[in-house]
């Protein structure tokens, strides 16, 4: 283990991520909320902190294995979920505890948007801001994560990307070519942001409402700056804006790059996880408009449309916004869209849950296991497109599902021991190993009716799901840290 290097790197991290603190400083001058105080003390201690881990071996450069890659992801989510809770704990008009201000600061970073603020709308603006902006930085560090490194350290099939349609990364290994990779998803990204922005603008919404709903609608991330989210604004137009960079923001980025480089969309069709994952969108969309219409739930035509969409869409991709409470819905809504973020969005995309690709994989590798059935002498080969998939590759997706499912377990079993009913705890921890955000029961409206052990379970959990899972647990076991 490269112990320098990984504390110079660490130190690096720590740094840059203290600058992130000084923009809501100016948000809080504009608006005169007096918050400013708490991120500059946020500031100071961040940039300290990485000053005094990266000054002792600002001269390390010994070369990054495979076990160091590991550390520094887990680490990274781990570190600066941790003291970007600094601001929120500082700051007096909030008065939050440090698990409540840990739990704020991780579900933002991680993009999960679970919640235990309440009366947002009276919050100071800066406070506001900064919460959305950790989602926006959250989201672009969760795609140079999935496309550039998780590849690398080959964690539950992720390595697959691309085994088809042409993508940014085809290198196995830490090489300048990452940079170059991130600097163009970067580009991609902000596009995307600005056009999100400017769409809700259109849409009718004031310039601080829709940089900060742009920041949390591509970042898959799902927090807002009113009590009730998306629903605040009463409006189909936002409601439209919103399904579609939330669709968009789930698919895989490694597309959106390609489109960007080569001006072309053809491509999009040409890969199987974006017609699945789209083909599910669709299909859960019209399931549960046609459920809202059987039940007459809302008075217009229009109002099941829209709202069944939005939700469906918002659930599935892991987004987590709302324009109503869907716990209330009939039937088997509610749990129906809870099982939805299983699924989430694309792989390389912001979006949570087990991602399509895998489900695709499992799919196709049951329809082999039947087709053997049949023909127990054949040779039939797990197929992507036109390309078969690598024994590996499937085994490892398989044994990412299993973990998935006993964790799941575990998580919830523990939820149950702090005195939540069966419903709170499943959904809980649904919303947060997918980081959802949103939940069923009492997490229906937030977290903040939980116990400290509870939520200190669901910041495990945001982690959990966030590094999928087999990059936190490797750091657990003897031989990881084997010489």
């Amino acid at each position: 283990m490269n112990w320098k290097t990984v504390q110079r790197i660490l130190g690096l991290l720590l740094m840059l991520f203290s600058l992130t603190m000084l923009p809501p400083v100016v948000i809080s001058l504009i608006f005169n909320d007096h918050s400013w105080v708490s991120f500059l003390e946020g500031f100071g201690l961040t940039l300290l902190a990485g000053l005094l881990c990266w000054a002792p071996v600002f001269r390390a450069r010994s070369d990054l294995r495979l076990r160091d890659g590991f550390l520094i992801v887990a680490a990274f989510w781990t570190v600066l979920g941790t003291f970007g809770a600094a601001p929120l704990f500082f700051d007096d008009s909030i008065s939050l505890s440090f698990t409540d201000a840990v739990f704020e600061s991780m579900s933002g970073l991680t993009t999960t948007g679970a919640t235990i603020l309440v009366g947002l709308d009276d919050l100071p603006k800066s406070i506001l801001y900064y919460r959305q902006q950790l989602q926006w930085l959250g989201g672009m560090g969760i795609i140079v994560l999935a496309v550039a490194v998780l590849p690398m350290l080959g964690v539950g099939g992720m390595q697959l990307y691309r085994a088809e349609t042409p993508g940014p990364v085809k290198d196995t290994k830490l090489t300048p070519r990452i940079t170059e990779t991130a600097k163009a998803l970067w580009y991609v990204y902000l596009a995307f942001t600005t056009a999100c922005s400017l769409s809700y603008l259109a849409a009718g919404m004031d310039w601080f409402d829709a940089l900060c709903h742009a920041f949390s609608t591509v970042a898959i991330g799902g927090f807002s700056t009113h009590d009730l989210s998306i629903g605040y604004f009463d409006s189909a137009a936002v409601d439209i804006v919103a399904i579609i960079f939330m669709f968009a923001a789930g698919i895989n980025f490694s597309l959106h790059f390609f489109a960007w480089r080569y001006v072309s969309i053809r491509h999009y069709n040409q890969d199987p996880e974006f017609r699945a994952y789209t083909v599910i969108l669709i299909a859960l969309s019209l399931f549960v408009v046609a459920v809202l219409f059987q039940y007459q739930y809302y008075a217009s035509a229009s109002d099941n449309i829209i709202e069944g969409v939005f939700q469906a869409v918002s659930i599935a991709t892991t987004t987590g916004f709302t324009t109503d409470n869907f716990s209330m819905w009939p039937a088997a809504l509610p749990v129906l869209l809870i099982f939805a973020s299983f699924v989430g969005g694309s792989a390389g995309s912001t979006a949570g849950g087990i991602k399509v690709i895998r489900w695709l994989l499992i799919y196709k590798q049951g329809v082999r296991e039947i087709a053997r059935l049949v023909h127990p002498s054949a040779e039939i080969p797990v197929k992507l497109g036109n390309k078969a998939v690598p024994h590996r590759v499937v085994d490892a997706v398989w044994g990412f599902f299993s973990i998935y499912i006993v964790v799941f377990g575990v998580m919830m079993l523990v939820m149950m021991s702090t005195g939540l009913d069966q419903v709170t705890a499943f959904s809980a921890v649904a919303a947060t190993l997918n980081n959802l955000g949103p939940g069923l029961g009492e997490v229906s409206s937030g977290f903040m009716t939980l116990s400290d052990t509870a939520k200190w379970v669901a910041v495990v959990g945001m982690l959990l799901g966030r590094l999928e899972i087999f990059t936190l647990l490797v750091l657990i076991t003897p031989m990881f840290w084997r010489h």
